[in-house]
């Protein structure tokens, strides 16, 4: 190996990488944003979660084999036939790393959830056109992406809505919570585990070519969905919910009820012994010790209908840590290490030429190992810019309103791989949040920070490409210099 490739390696080795590190800070950030915004995952603990599930996704069971080039955008025979297309595709390769990583960047410093696809599929396509023309583009794949705006955020989010609503209607808004969850959470554990184990199955493990059926699927899931809500349900009738609050607050109001109801049978008694005008002064502090039991009677209501919130909102706070894990997990062994094919290829090239890219491209082990060591120190880095966006300036968020983001997220994925309908994780889990807000109605949606992620989503693809052009036009024209290094 010369020289000139050992250069080419160590700088796509550096630019995958980077590439992997803004998709920590960008991707994977907002799959954790609304675990962190409804309080069910401190920063720290969801940097923890995702470092150990979206690794291990990533590292043991992600693609060990990936398309040539990304999602096949660009027609490889295209380069077969021109002169030094091994490096013109590999310095395309470069700039597709690099201009990904640099707008992911760019998103991330704003704090907009954007799409790692889009941002590589965009590279692609501008270093595409700029080497091999336009011809050499697939731009029925790009219109499938361009559909994918609408079709992921609108689909979750009618989800979302559907999900909280049933929440609200079944478990919240009802005279006895905690009765209402106990009667309903072993139902949602079971389509938790059910619905998760589907995305696994379809999203997270079809890389280990596991070939099982739709009724298989669907079996296994079942299985295990019935398994965890039965334990569910053992574990959650186990809890006993106090009828009061403890605390001074408590024992305060307890002592006034008590002093109060007393006051109350003595003027009962003193007004049916007065006469004259004693009566109406008498009748008149009746009515005031009456109105402060009554006020004091709510403020135990309260305090106990907190209490029984509260525990709604514990359950769910479990369940949200739980799919977050399958989430982080699915995440990474499909999305992440598809997001460094371009080293990959690179990698190919270097080794075989043009030829070695005709079908698949075998991914070294030390590549998924960089990627996945590259997204946990980008979260842990720059996370927090894209998960205060998706978590708490979008909408006010609790573990319930996270659950049917995450959950409605979820499902989509389920149903739209299986209708084979292109979508982006992103825009999947941003509508879900969506779907939350606009249940709780438009007014509790920040309209502002809503336009600046759609628009994001629009130039994403366009600034990928642009800037892949200048940075293929520099690396060309710099490593060009070197003459064939393959």
């Amino acid at each position: 190996m010369g020289i000139e490739s050992i250069i080419i390696l160590i700088l796509a080795s550096g630019f995958g990488f980077y590439m992997a590190w803004n998709i920590g800070a960008n991707d994977v950030a907002n799959a954790m944003g609304t675990s962190v915004g409804s309080g069910a995952l401190t920063l720290k603990q969801a940097i923890i979660v995702a470092a150990i599930f979206e690794f291990a996704g990533a590292f043991l069971v992600g693609s060990h084999v990936t398309e040539t080039v990304r999602k096949g955008i660009i027609d490889l025979s295209v380069f077969t036939n021109i002169e030094n297309g091994a490096n013109i595709l590999m310095y395309g390769m470069l700039a597709s790393l690099l201009a990904a990583g640099a707008w992911l960047q760019i998103a991330s410093y704003f704090g907009w959830p954007v799409s790692t696809t889009h941002s590589i599929v965009g590279a692609v396509v501008g270093f595409g056109i700029i080497a091999g023309g336009a011809a050499g583009v697939n731009w029925l794949k790009v219109g499938t992406i361009v559909m994918s705006w609408v079709i992921s955020p609108l689909l979750c989010g009618t989800v979302a809505y559907i999900v909280f609503s049933t929440i609200s209607h079944a478990m919240i808004n009802v005279p006895d919570p905690v009765q209402a969850t106990k009667r309903w959470s072993p139902v949602f554990i079971f389509l938790v585990f059910a619905i998760l184990t589907l995305v696994t199955l379809f999203k997270g493990l079809k890389n280990l070519h596991l070939n099982l059926s739709f009724p298989q699927s669907l079996t296994i899931a079942v299985g295990i969905g019935f398994v965890a809500s039965a334990i569910g349900w053992l574990l959650i009738n186990r809890i006993v919910v106090p009828t009061t609050v403890d605390g001074e607050d408590t024992v305060l109001l307890s002592t006034m009820s008590v002093d109060l109801r007393s006051i109350a049978r003595l003027t009962r008694r003193l007004h049916a012994k007065s006469a004259g005008e004693a009566t109406v002064y008498i009748e008149d502090i009746q009515g005031h010790v009456d109105q402060l039991t009554g006020m004091v009677e709510q403020s135990e209501a309260r305090m106990q209908t907190r209490e029984d919130f509260q525990f709604v909102e514990k359950i769910f706070t479990y369940l949200q840590i739980m799919s977050a894990c399958f989430v982080a997990f699915a995440h990474g062994a499909n999305d992440v290490a598809n997001s460094i094919g371009p080293l990959a290829a690179i990698v190919s090239i270097v080794k075989g030429g043009t030829e070695a890219l005709v079908a698949k491209t075998p991914v070294p082990i030390w590549i998924l190992g960089l990627g996945g060591a590259g997204i946990v120190i980008g979260l842990s880095m720059w996370g927090w810019r894209v998960i205060e966006t998706i978590g708490k300036k979008i909408t006010e968020l609790t573990p319930s309103r996270g659950f049917a983001a995450e959950f409605a997220a979820a499902t989509t994925i389920v149903l739209a791989s299986r209708l084979r309908i292109p979508i982006s994780t992103t825009h999947t889990l941003v509508g879900g949040v969506l779907g939350v807000g606009v249940a709780r109605g438009i007014d509790s949606l920040n309209l502002r920070v809503i336009r600046e992620i759609v628009t994001s989503w629009v130039v994403t693809l366009p600034a990928g490409a642009g800037m892949s052009i200048v940075f293929f036009l520099i690396i060309k024209a710099v490593l060009g210099n070197f003459g064939s290094t393959i």
